[in-house]
């Protein structure tokens, strides 16, 4: 078994463009929903900071990123050790309809939501018959 120490580098001075290089990144559990009004995208980020996430639209695409504490993460005693450590990373290509300029996101208990509303065109709406 390989030590976990020897499979990731500690730096975390680093730039989210160095680290993004440097460190390790996995994909963080998602789940995306969509009502009505807007399209929800909820991020599971245990141990990750508030200070420490990044959500951008690039490029017509959503990226959300977290960083975790490395040198605390790999330097504990683990008894047991289910999940992999390591930073996280997801990119999701946006709808047209999505409004980029109003989309919203907290953070809250290592859950990370996203809140996309759709443009006005891209809602249901009823017609009225006269």
């Amino acid at each position: 078994m390989t030590d976990t120490k020897e499979l990731i580098k500690v730096n975390n001075n680093q730039s989210w463009e160095e680290a993004f290089e440097n460190e390790s990144w996995i994909a963080p559990m998602v789940n995306i929903y969509e009502s009505d009004n807007e399209y929800t995208v909820s991020a599971f980020m245990p141990e990750v900071d508030r200070n420490n996430i990044k959500v951008k639209v690039e490029d017509n695409s959503l990226i959300i990123m977290g960083r975790i504490d490395y040198d605390e993460a790999i330097n504990r005693k683990y008894i047991l050790n289910e999940y992999t450590i390591g930073n996280f990373y997801r990119k999701f290509n946006l709808s047209d309809t999505v409004d980029t300029e109003k989309i919203e996101a907290k953070f809250e208990n290592g859950l990370l939501t996203v809140t996309l509303p759709k443009h006005e065109r891209a809602k249901p709406r009823t017609i009225e018959i006269n």
